[in-house]
């Protein structure tokens, strides 16, 4: 495999990296932190103005045709900036259901939308009693009047106090674990008959518990054949996990270079702690640990859009239990390397940890996806 980045790819890694270091800093994160929807609006504009919100989509239906290599390359460099904007929520995950499940009619009408920020999407599909089974639906849909209804609860929707839309999962038949049965409905998140609760996330960012009483769609607002969007969304999920495990590697490159930093100034007994082989040693490790994480994420993202399904799930869970196992070595040995101060709310390293904490729970933490390649005999088939 060829990892080398092309001219245009570095271009945009260049932009974004700018982009967060003339936004991000600690003390703008947290006056974005208090806006209305504890982000920035005026990041998510520049977003749109950069063609961020346009990458993932195809030029035909009015973006820049990008693929899981350049939202590797942008979520990356959102999680050195611990950026707070919901692009995970509505381009990640929501624009990959339009790319999957969509036609080119609700492509067209629904891409541009998210494309010029006009429009946040948030994907409420999890619930209460889902944990991590993708094909977990009990909230119903029954058809009425052309059109269907729904009714039923949702939890942990990213972004979900603060979109404009809503994609929705909801079972038209069988039981509540069956892979088929399963739509994809596309709801005005203030339509008649939707709650939303807000809420703050460990790291900060935002989620909604939504119930649905009664909520009526059109046929239109229906992605792709009734009963048929399991497919759709395990492939979005997939490449929703490997965009994650990118976000984290962002975050861990970020705290292995605050804490080797640290240890360069911080003294104790009258010399820098950095001069200590014993935690020398630590920063190393970190590193292997790091370097780890962000080889099997590219490798994953090469097989991402992978025809094999095998194979792109081998990729996927052997990246996200990497990344995971990661995420847990890194995150304690910079604060632990930090001290007494790593654990402030003050300092930007353990709002990193808990980014990355709360990206292992994603999609299945470490464990259950280690448990994934076991059950398929391993990475290579």
């Amino acid at each position: 495999m060829d990892f080398e980045l092309s001219e245009e790819q570095r271009m945009l890694k260049d932009s974004v990296d700018r982009l967060m270091a003339d936004e991000y800093d600690f003390d703008q994160r947290k006056k974005h932190l208090k806006g209305p929807h504890g982000f920035s609006d005026g990041v998510w504009s520049q977003f749109a103005e950069l063609g961020l919100l346009a990458l993932p989509f195809s030029e035909a239906d009015g973006g820049f045709g990008g693929g899981p290599i350049e939202t590797m390359l942008v979520m990356e460099s959102l999680g050195h900036g611990l950026s707070l904007e919901p692009y995970f929520a509505s381009v990640v995950l929501c624009g990959g259901l339009l790319r999957h499940a969509g036609s080119p009619e609700q492509r067209a009408h629904w891409a541009p939308q998210i494309a010029s920020g006009e429009k946040k999407f948030a994907f409420a599909h999890a619930e209460r009693h889902s944990r991590y089974d993708i094909g977990h639906v009990e909230t119903k849909a029954v058809a009425q009047d052309g059109g269907y209804v729904l009714n039923g609860e949702k939890s942990l929707v990213l972004n979900g106090d603060a979109a404009d839309m809503l994609i929705v999962s909801a079972r038209v038949s069988g039981g509540a674990r069956d892979r088929d049965g399963i739509g994809l409905f596309i709801v005005d998140a203030r339509a008649p008959g939707v709650t939303r609760r807000g809420y703050a996330l460990q790291d900060d960012r935002r989620a909604a518990e939504i119930t649905l009483h009664n909520v009526k769609v059109d046929a239109q607002h229906v992605l792709g054949a009734p009963g048929k969007a399991f497919d759709a969304i395990e492939r979005t999920m997939g490449e929703a996990i490997v965009a994650a495990c990118a976000e984290a590697v962002g975050c861990m490159d970020e705290m292995h270079k605050q804490t080797v930093e640290y240890l360069k100034t911080r003294k104790q007994f009258g010399v820098t702690i950095g001069s200590f082989q014993a935690l020398q040693h630590r920063a190393v490790e970190m590193f292997v640990a790091l370097e780890q994480a962000r080889s099997i994420t590219m490798y994953a993202t090469m097989l991402a859009a992978s025809d094999d399904a095998e194979e792109r799930r081998r990729a996927i869970s052997a990246a996200k239990a990497q990344v995971g196992r990661s995420i847990r070595f890194v995150g304690q040995q910079a604060i632990q390397l930090h001290g007494g101060v790593g654990m402030t709310h003050e300092l930007k390293v353990g709002h990193y940890f808990k980014r990355a904490t709360v990206i292992d729970m994603f999609g299945g933490d470490a464990d259950y996806h280690l448990a994934k390649i076991a059950d398929a005999g391993g990475l290579a088939s």
